[in-house]
């Protein structure tokens, strides 16, 4: 039984060790990440670092911090607020991880935008219109987040002209309404009760003596109107009557042609005028002249 208690013991001795050994490595592990503080703590400025090997720790060491803040990020239970944060950390160290990646360029290392793995930026969802801004594990599902990511549904395919045309037919214009008949029955119990209340109305004007008063109302519109319609016959009439009778007018009168008597009177009268311009004298034509004026003769030749 000795043998078996030291061999129990040597198991448990082995146990703590290896327990130290883990919580050891945790406590570094914890330190390495969180670095608070002391000469090896991470600069704020990816500027300031001008060491390659020194750039490429401080990203090694951002991709460790989001990692681990992705991992916690997919407790739903952590609460709203501790869930916004731990996604704003997640966003601020995507975005110093590429100032660093930039840096690593400029010192001549190797482009991590092109060859470096993105698992961890694909498990962000951006939403639509707000790019650069990612949402993690629960905050995917937050008040006013989830909402946002959800799809529209589908639009219903447009109907074409074809397809509405399917559709119509003779029930569409209701040419086949009265096949049944209902709608025949229904039609002749609105008419009857109709024509029974324009009945009793009829004898109810009868009987007040309202029937005869809008008779002969009609009766005068009735006559108005046939007066005005003769009216208008009659101008009309009377109108184009005239018309016509001005056009045959016109159309008859003769046209005044001269006999041969007033020609060889004027020919006479230009050939004297004529010879007075050519041999006569200024006072004399201005006599002649005058004489004809008084006379009342035309000088217009």
């Amino acid at each position: 039984s000795s043998g078996i208690n030291a061999e129990y013991g040597d198991n448990m001795a082995r146990n703590q060790e290896k327990a130290m050994s883990l919580l050891s490595r945790w406590y570094t592990y914890q330190r390495e990440l969180h670095n608070p503080g002391g000469p090896d703590k991470r600069p704020y400025l990816a500027t300031e670092c001008h060491s390659l090997q020194e750039a490429e720790k401080w990203r090694h060491q951002i991709i460790k911090e989001i990692a681990r803040k992705v991992s916690q990020i997919q407790n739903a239970g952590l609460g709203e607020f501790r869930i916004r944060d731990l996604n704003d950390e997640i966003n601020k160290l995507i975005r110093e991880k590429g100032h660093w990646q930039d840096r690593i360029v400029e010192l001549g290392g190797p482009n991590y935008h092109k060859i470096g793995p993105k698992m961890l930026d694909h498990e962000g969802k951006e939403l639509p219109g707000n790019r650069g801004y990612k949402y993690f594990g629960a905050a995917k599902d937050l008040p006013g987040v989830r909402e946002l990511f959800e799809e529209e549904p589908p639009k219903p395919p447009r109907k074409t002209r074809a397809d509405l045309m399917k559709d119509i037919d003779a029930y569409y214009y209701g040419y086949l309404d009265d096949d049944d008949g209902v709608l025949i029955k229904l039609e002749e119990e609105v008419e009857k009760k109709a024509r029974h209340m324009a009945v009793e109305a009829w004898k109810l004007k009868k009987e007040t003596g309202e029937l005869d008063k809008e008779l002969e109302e009609e009766e005068r519109l009735e006559r108005e109107e046939e007066e005005k319609r003769l009216r208008e016959l009659k101008e009309k009439k009377d109108g184009e009557e005239t018309e016509e009778t001005e056009s045959t007018t016109s159309a008859l009168t003769p046209l005044e042609v001269p006999s041969q008597k007033d020609i060889e009177i004027e020919l006479l009268r230009k050939k004297k005028m004529e010879l007075l311009l050519k041999y006569a004298s200024e006072d004399l034509q201005r006599t002649s002249m005058n004489a004809k004026t008084l006379m009342g003769r035309n000088l217009n030749f």
